[in-house]
């Protein structure tokens, strides 16, 4: 959880550099694409996992990190993202709901409502007047995340490396194009990282996207889905700790509220059956 929280303010870190943030999300893919092509034993899927495994690598390889950039990049205050990135689970249960069926109980429908009145919460903090657009985008990334969940529920006979090799090259490549389409330059800018803003990104993408993720799946297979998801809604709390650190970063008073609100009604949807 440590690690998973501190993708926040590290990515924050890393933008602070002038990095475009397109151009960042697509190294860091790349980075994980390169990583674990050595370990892939390649197999062409069957066709029934073709759409969700497309669905999958442009909701989390290309929306989630594409969204979380941009939000931070016009944050000033990390810690309303972090709480933010938390809608994916309620965002997960209405696509659920909404588009496979699902039958959901009143008790999830008032966790979700309550989810999002902590949001609006947080949304109409006076101190926040300026991050509007980067809450915008953090509820896209966390819609995004949402997606790639629900397409993964379809991609559980494949191999784990083999999903995320294919997401890898997908959010590397569609990020590389709207860069230098949209950033400009990006060779340029390619060029001109500097050492120690590397490592920031190595940390992104090797410690953050493939320990921590893999961490994650290598759970599942000896615990409930519902055993360990509870502990992941934790991570804001040690991402909002490390904001603290580095930044000094103290979150307003209404956010606070919200981010209460917001947290325990994800943790509290995570441990229903």
């Amino acid at each position: 959880m440590l690690i998973f929280g501190s993708a926040y303010p590290v990515g924050k870190l890393i933008l602070n550099t002038s990095l475009p943030p397109m151009l960042m999300a697509s190294i860091r893919m790349g980075i994980v694409f390169l990583c674990l092509i050595p370990f892939l034993k390649f197999k062409i899927p069957k066709k029934k996992y073709f759409a969700p495994l497309l669905g999958f690598s442009f909701s989390m390889g290309t929306g989630v990190f594409l969204f979380m950039n941009l939000a931070l990049k016009e944050a000033t205050i990390v810690s309303p993202i972090i709480i933010g990135a938390q809608l994916s689970i309620p965002f997960a249960i209405l696509i659920s709901s909404l588009f496979l069926g699902e039958k959901i109980s009143n008790q999830k429908w008032r966790l979700v409502f309550l989810a999002f009145i902590g949001i609006f919460l947080i949304g109409y903090d006076p101190n926040l007047k300026g991050e509007i657009l980067a809450l915008i985008y953090t509820v896209l990334m966390a819609l995004c995340y949402a997606l790639a969940q629900v397409f993964s529920r379809y991609l559980n006979e494949l191999d784990v490396k083999l999903t995320n090799t294919f997401m890898g090259i997908t959010g590397c490549l569609s990020l590389l194009i709207f860069s230098i389409c949209v950033e400009g330059d990006s060779l340029y800018h390619f060029q001109n990282i500097n050492f120690s803003t590397w490592l920031l990104i190595l940390h992104s993408a090797i410690l953050v996207s493939l320990v921590a993720h893999m961490s994650m799946f290598y759970l599942y297979k000896f615990y409930p889905v519902g055993q360990v998801m509870p502990f992941y809604s934790l991570f804001p709390v040690f991402g909002i700790i490390q904001t603290f650190l580095i930044f000094g970063e103290i979150p307003p008073l209404l956010t606070f509220i919200g981010g209460i609100i917001v947290l325990g009604s994800v943790y509290s949807l995570q441990k229903i059956r």
